[in-house]
């Protein structure tokens, strides 16, 4: 299990430490307006293949707090989400927002355009059955990268720390959360991803797939929280270089999965010992493609 312990969060005044998870740090504010509310701080930290790593990418928390309130912005005819204030400690300004406290749904809420990762291997697992991801029927001939005809959700149950998601199928969210609630996860998740995807595809980045987390207010609106659409919680490829057959460049944190991967890290994977430190080179370059996806998408400076 992941050692969060080993990169405190640290002290804030006025707020009281909750919860540390992969990336985030999760405070209850005890004093000022917004007293009771909320403060979500997005760290420099990095996680892969559910090891939090020793080595931080520098910038990282402020720019999936930024291109997650940009995409909140571009969603909220949609869906509600869960920013009450950008007013924050100054010792977290920039990589933190005040937000509702929320009923989180026990479920990843994927959507998926494209076939890659966790929903390739489903796919060629089930190629003696007829090719299916979270039990939807797919063609057969299609390849890593490969466009799905439409997209199709994948849910996955919340994992604990440590744990590895899994993919389930819709049946088994009904069975988590009733069955209205699974058709508006399911139909909230699609909306969102198709809106993002044309967005993304506007300015030259496809968004292979995303992961969506939802909440209820007291009253049962489903809100939309946690990040949305960052490099972190989505599959970014650049348009102009997409080639189904092949792993396909990205804007997020597959540059350090492939290290790790790669005979230069020394890491074996099977051995249950993290990762070791990343070098320079994979640092700075991890920075620019988490910072050219945030410029590209929004059209804003850093």
């Amino acid at each position: 299990m992941p050692d969060v312990t080993a990169q405190s969060a640290p002290a804030l005044a006025g707020a009281r430490h909750l919860h540390s998870g992969k990336v985030r740090d999760l405070y209850e504010l005890t004093e000022g307006p917004h007293a009771g509310r909320l403060l979500m701080v997005a760290s420099d930290r990095i996680s892969i293949f559910d090891f939090i790593l020793d080595t931080t990418i520098p910038d990282k928390g402020e720019l999936l707090t930024r291109m997650s309130l940009w995409w909140f912005d571009q969603l909220s005819d949609l869906v509600p989400n869960h920013v009450v204030s950008t007013d924050v400690p100054d010792e977290v300004r920039g990589r933190a927002v005040v937000c509702e406290r929320l009923e989180m749904y026990p479920v990843e809420c994927v959507a998926r355009g494209y076939l890659t990762g966790s929903g390739l291997l489903d796919y060629r697992a089930t190629a003696s059955s007829g090719h299916r991801v979270c039990g939807i029927s797919l063609p057969a001939g299609l390849e890593d990268g490969s466009r799905l005809p439409e997209p199709i959700f994948t849910p996955a149950p919340k994992a604990e720390l440590g744990e590895h998601d899994e993919n389930v199928s819709y049946e088994a969210v009904v069975a988590t959360v009733g069955a209205e609630r699974a058709a508006e996860l399911h139909d909230l998740t699609l909306e969102v991803y198709r809106r993002a995807e044309g967005i993304a595809r506007e300015r030259g980045i496809i968004l292979a797939d995303t992961k969506l987390e939802f909440g209820a207010r007291a009253d049962g609106t489903t809100v939309l929280a946690d990040e949305v659409l960052t490099p972190d919680s989505s599959r970014f490829w650049p348009a102009d270089e997409w080639e189904p057959g092949r792993a396909q460049p990205s804007y997020d944190k597959q540059i350090v999965r492939n290290w790790a991967l790669s005979r230069a890290s020394g890491w074996d994977r099977s051995s249950g010992e993290p990762p070791p430190p990343l070098p320079a080179e994979v640092v700075e370059l991890t920075r620019a493609r988490y910072l050219e996806a945030y410029e590209l998408l929004t059209g804003l400076t850093f």
